[in-house]
């Protein structure tokens, strides 16, 4: 028989409850206590029955992150925020790619309605094509307890973003500042039609309008997905028919990064005949050739703050949805320029900063 809560306390020489404290980490033990218990939780390889838990508390201490693709950098960064902050809250995180397929958000719903795992933190790409959207409006079935991360556009439950048409105008406003005109942009709206894309493709033109350049519908270049190499043959293609651009602005550093690589092979130099922006600030991004101008924001206090609504959604479900802006900046590096003019982010928390 495997061990029990008992026989670690036993062992440990403490209470069941002590057991359970270290456990969870919920309540504050002694350093020297804490080491006995989990020296008897080690010599007995303990191992938490979830299920026995769940049906005592109806609680399973798991949770589920679902995000589009976890092939680029950016997601591999936030499903590692997610799994950090969620053992520190005592959460296990079961990690899953939908593909922006909704039979397998279904799939993620049904488990929490099963209570298989306590909570949900999903990323839809569009509401269209999200589950969430039939749960949203008078007399559809409620949600289980869930937040959104993300650009799409509801109020049926709680969601984290960031300001992607503020953020999108200030980096083409970056952009115009050094004395570009012919900005592009990679990643618009085609086949690929997503929040992201359409929010980001708005902040694009509101800052062409802003500078009095004219809008150049050639100029926004579309990808079947927001993937490095989706990029590179979107741009490819798009270079053997157009003029080279003054700067490319691309919707992810992942796209960046292939576009970079492109003008590379092309002999076209970066920043010195076309500048490159991104957005996301992943870790590649700062030690790209030369080092990649984007858009950041604090990728952990953004999962921290998702964790703290899904949190007092488990709590209390009745609650009215509340909505969080996670602030962002420019950061100004080498493949725009170095430190040029600045721009301000949404609600005046941004601001262009210059690494070099």
């Amino acid at each position: 028989m495997r061990p029990t809560v008992k026989d670690v306390a036993t062992r440990a020489g403490v209470s069941p409850k002590t057991v359970s404290n270290v456990i969870h980490g919920r309540v504050y033990v002694r350093p020297e206590t804490r080491e006995r218990v989990e020296r008897a939780l080690s010599d007995l390889d303990y191992v938490p029955n979830l299920v026995a838990r769940g049906l005592r508390s109806g609680r399973y201490g798991l949770i589920a992150l679902a995000l589009p693709d976890l092939s680029t950098a950016y997601s591999a960064e936030l499903a590692h925020h997610f799994v950090e902050e969620g053992h520190a809250r005592g959460w296990g995180v079961q990690v899953e790619e939908t593909a922006a397929e909704p039979h397998r958000e279904v799939e993620l719903l049904s488990r929490a309605r099963s209570q298989l795992v306590d909570g949900l933190v999903l990323n839809p790409v569009s509401l269209e094509d999200s589950v969430v959207a039939d749960h949203v409006g008078v007399g559809r079935a409620p949600l289980p307890p869930t937040v959104l991360i993300g650009e799409v556009v509801q109020d049926r439950t709680d969601q984290v973003g960031v300001d992607s048409v503020a953020a999108a105008r200030d980096m083409t406003a970056h952009l115009l500042a050094t004395g570009r005109r012919r900005v592009a942009v990679v990643g618009a709206p085609g086949l690929m039609e997503t929040a992201a894309a359409r929010q980001r493709t708005e902040g694009y033109r509101r800052a062409l309008v802003d500078a009095g350049v004219p809008h150049d519908p050639r100029l926004e270049i579309p990808a079947a997905a927001w993937t490095t190499q989706d990029a590179v043959a979107a741009v490819t293609a798009f270079l053997d028919r157009e003029a080279l651009p003054d700067a490319f602005f691309c919707f992810t550093d992942s796209m960046a990064l292939g576009v970079l690589g492109l003008l590379w092979q092309r002999g076209v130099r970066v920043p010195q005949d076309v500048a490159v922006a991104g957005f996301d600030d992943v870790g590649p991004a700062r030690y790209a050739v030369p080092p990649l101008t984007t858009v950041a924001f604090d990728l952990r206090r953004f999962v921290a703050t998702t964790l703290d609504l899904l949190a007092d959604r488990i709590e209390d479900r009745a609650r009215a949805p509340r909505h969080v802006l996670v602030p962002h900046r420019v950061v100004v590096r080498e493949s725009t320029g170095g430190a040029a003019a600045g721009s301000v982010g949404a609600a005046g928390a941004a601001a262009a900063l210059a690494e070099g």
